[in-house]
């Protein structure tokens, strides 16, 4: 089992940034995802870890796929692999009309098929095969003539890239997207993944995808974790307490009624009358009431905090669940040591 790390801070020295990130794959961290909001781009960080770095995989955790086009992401994840010598993967998604038309400008529509056309293509541009063509109903290449000038013609990417196939992976939660990331990409990003849980919630959808999958892409990558903390005589109480803004902000604020994929993902892992309380409470502005609602349960099964023992038991709940890379968000100021202490447990198991 791999361990990666999603970088949890937005803003921040970069500089700084890198010292972690290097402090961290000396500690043992196999890969580091990089976020984007509405902050510092992504793409930009991913080429100054990868030139300070040696051994661990960056990817992007994630970019969406309205403020770029597809063929902008493929050479940007091409130039990042190459700047990487092999260590890039590019992680997509489709954020949210908050920040694609808030932000951006740009109408928040067709998410899922902007996302498997967008893999489509990049997979095209990176192995250079032909001049490049596409005809979907988001995209076409080159722009038809009754659409443009009339004067676009298919080309080929200059460069040779590093590989011709970047992994691509996918944050998705709901079972339309969820079947196309089973046939479509190498790797799956879920949040607030349960292992105990995953196989009723996620099994058939993972199962009708992979069906599909082509037998060139070898078997999906799930990355899954959660907060974690490992020692004895540890305040666990106080330290599931600190993921409750996070929770009841996902749950309870993440859209309207009706329009939360957080609150349907609560739903679908049994929590149905939690999660409605959750988002009156919070849509009502009652933020610390809504987090005061969240259930601890919830909290214990997307987190590995506790004892050597309990979150050795929840690497194991993971393993089974078919968690291939742990993703770790180290709780308290020694990220590096945290890394360290589950890099051992997941060796021992």
């Amino acid at each position: 089992m791999k361990l990666s790390m999603l970088l949890s801070r937005y803003t921040g020295d970069p500089v700084e940034t890198a010292r972690l990130v290097r402090d961290l794959e000396s500690a043992g961290l196999d890969m580091v995802w990089v976020p984007e909001a509405y902050g510092f781009d992504a793409m930009t960080l991913v080429g100054y870890l990868a030139a300070t770095t040696e051994r661990m995989q960056i990817g992007t955790g994630i970019v969406n796929v309205f403020t770029r086009t597809p063929t902008l992401l493929a050479m940007s994840a091409a130039s990042a692999d190459s700047l990487s010598r092999g260590r890039f993967a590019l992680g997509l998604g489709a954020s949210g009309p908050q920040v694609v038309e808030g932000f951006h400008g740009v109408p928040f529509d067709q998410p899922l098929r902007r996302i498997t056309e967008t893999i489509e293509i990049c997979r095209k541009v990176w192995r250079r095969e032909a001049p490049l063509t596409h005809d979907g109903r988001v995209y076409q290449l080159p722009l038809p003539a009754d659409r443009g000038t009339g004067l676009g013609r298919p080309l080929r990417l200059i460069n040779h890239p590093y590989r011709n196939s970047i992994p691509v992976y996918w944050a998705s939660l709901m079972e339309r997207s969820l079947r196309a990331t089973a046939e479509l990409a190498d790797g799956w990003l879920p949040l607030f993944f349960m292992p105990d849980r995953a196989k009723e919630v996620f099994g058939p959808a993972l199962a009708a995808g992979t069906a599909r999958r082509s037998p060139d892409l070898a078997p999906l990558d799930i990355v899954a974790g959660g907060p974690v903390a490992v020692g004895e005589n540890l305040p666990v109480d106080d330290l599931l307490d600190r993921e409750r803004p996070t929770a009841a902000r996902y749950i309870g604020g993440m859209g309207a009624r009706g329009k939360n994929f957080y609150n349907d993902l609560a739903c679908r892992y049994g929590f149905e009358a939690e999660a409605k309380v959750i988002q009156d409470l919070y849509l009502d502005g009652k933020q610390r009431e809504a987090e005061a609602a969240v259930p601890r349960e919830w909290l214990v099964r997307t987190t590995l905090i506790g004892p050597p023992g309990h979150v050795a038991e929840r690497i194991h709940a993971y393993r089974e669940a078919g968690v291939t890379t742990l993703s770790l968000d180290p709780v308290g100021p020694d990220p590096a040591g945290t890394v360290e202490a589950v890099r051992s447990l997941v060796d021992h198991l």
